[in-house]
C-alpha cells in the first residue's frame, strides 16, 4: 500500500501536477484569507465564471488563453464596481447579474465557435496534462502574489476590516481594492488549467474559512489556510491516482473534509468547543 501511495511522486506527469497544485494552493490560500475577511466569496465566484467568454474568444482568435481570461475577469471587476457606485443596487446583486451574464455569454460563444478544446477541460481543469512550463509559470505567479500581499499585508488587513478607517488614515483605498482584484483575477486565470472554472472557487474560499475558524490572529490564519490548501492538494492528487478518480474534484473533496473537521473540532471556534463553553457556568456562579 505504501508503494502505491509513493508511486505518484516518481512519475513525471504526477510530479508536475503535484508541484503545480502546491504553488497554486499557496497563492489561492493567501488571497482566500482576505476574501473571507472582506466577505468577497461571491466576487471570487463571479470572476471565475466571468472569464469563460474571454477564454473562448482567445481560443478563436489564436491568442494565449491567459490574455482573454484576464481581460474578461478585469471587465467583470470594473463593471461590477462601476454599476455598484452608480446605482442603488448592492454589490452582491450586481455581481450575480454580471457573472451569470458573462458565463452565459461564454457558453453561447463556445457553441458558436468551433474551438479545439473540450468544455469539460475549461470547467474542471486538466491538471494531469500540464507541462514543466505550466509548473514554472504557476510558481512565478504564486511568488509574485505572495510577495505583493506580504509587502502590503498591514494595509490590506486594515482595508479588509474597516475600509472607512483605511480611507480616513490616508491609505490608497481604491488602489488596494483593485490591486487585490487584479491579483485575484491572475490567480483564477492561473488556476483554470489546474482545477477549472467550477472548482477554483473552493481553493479561493475554503482555506481562508478553515484558518478563520482556527484562530483569531491573522498571521496564524495565513499559516492554517496555506497548510490546509497544500495538504488537501497533495492528498487529493495522490488519492485520485490510487482511486482512479478526477484530481480536481478530489482536491476539493479533501478541502471539504478538512473544513468539516475544523468546523466541528476547532479549538477556538469549533462547534463542539462553542457548545461546551455555552454549557459552562458563568465565573463566580455555582451550578445547581
Amino acid at each position: 500500500m505504501l508503494e502505491l501511495l509513493w508511486l505518484p511522486f516518481t512519475i513525471d506527469f504526477m510530479q508536475q501536477a503535484l508541484i503545480t497544485a502546491v504553488f497554486l494552493s499557496i497563492a489561492a490560500a493567501v488571497l482566500s484569507c482576505f476574501l473571507v475577511l472582506r466577505g468577497w466569496a461571491l466576487m471570487g465566484d463571479a470572476i471565475s465564471h466571468a472569464v469563460l467568454p474571454g477564454i473562448v474568444l482567445a481560443y478563436a482568435a489564436g491568442v494565449p488563453v491567459v490574455i482573454g481570461a484576464f481581460i474578461a475577469g478585469m471587465f467583470c471587476t470594473i463593471a461590477t464596481g462601476f454599476m455598484t457606485e452608480h446605482s442603488r443596487l448592492k454589490e452582491d446583486t450586481v455581481m450575480g447579474i454580471v457573472f451569470s451574464g458573462m458565463f452565459a455569454l461564454g457558453v453561447v460563444l463556445f457553441s458558436f465557435f468551433a474551438i479545439d478544446v473540450h468544455l469539460h477541460e475549461i470547467l474542471f481543469g486538466d491538471i494531469l496534462g500540464l507541462t514543466w512550463r505550466d509548473v514554472w509559470q504557476t510558481g512565478v505567479v504564486a511568488l509574485v502574489c505572495v510577495s505583493l500581499v506580504w509587502f502590503r499585508r498591514k494595509d490590506l488587513i486594515i482595508h479588509s476590516f474597516d475600509p472607512q478607517h483605511a480611507k480616513a488614515i490616508g491609505l490608497p483605498v481604491k488602489a488596494l481594492h483593485y490591486g487585490l482584484l487584479i491579483l485575484l483575477s491572475i490567480v483564477i486565470v492561473t488556476a483554470l488549467k489546474v482545477v477549472g472554472i467550477i472548482l477554483v472557487i473552493a481553493l479561493l474560499i475554503a482555506p481562508g474559512a478553515i484558518g478563520y475558524m482556527m484562530t483569531d490572529r491573522f498571521d496564524t490564519m495565513l499559516v492554517y489556510a496555506v497548510g490546509s490548501a497544500v495538504v488537501a492538494s497533495v492528498t487529493g492528487i495522490v488519492l485520485s491516482f490510487v482511486l482512479d478518480s478526477a484530481p480536481a474534484p478530489t482536491i476539493v473533496l479533501m478541502l471539504m473534509v478538512i473544513f468539516i473537521s475544523v468546523f466541528l473540532f476547532a479549538p477556538v471556534h469549533g462547534l463542539i468547543r462553542s457548545k461546551r463553553r455555552a454549557r459552562m457556568p458563568a465565573p463566580g456562579l455555582e451550578s445547581t
